[in-house]
């Protein structure tokens, strides 16, 4: 039993340096390192960094969010640890 949580944590804490370097790729290098370039991408009139820097890294940030929750969802029940 104590291998299984062991493996558990494992995954939970894999799949969470995933999630937040995904996050921190694309609230970071898209609204500020990789601006100018994505500047030059227009999408309804706005620059598309300016785009990313003002909701792009919150929609990721979400969307992160709900795919963390589906995975472990799935994790939970493959360890029985679900409610």
């Amino acid at each position: 039993m104590k291998k299984d949580l062991k493996q558990y944590w494992k995954i939970n804490l894999a799949l969470m340096v995933v999630l937040l370097a995904i996050w921190a790729t694309v609230s970071y290098g898209c609204g500020i390192l990789f601006v100018e370039q994505l500047n030059a991408i227009k999408i309804a009139g706005f620059p598309l960094g300016f785009w990313f820097a003002q909701q792009g890294a919150i929609y990721v940030f979400v969307a992160l969010i709900f795919i963390y929750y589906l995975i472990m969802k799935k994790v939970d029940e493959e360890f029985d640890v679900h409610e």
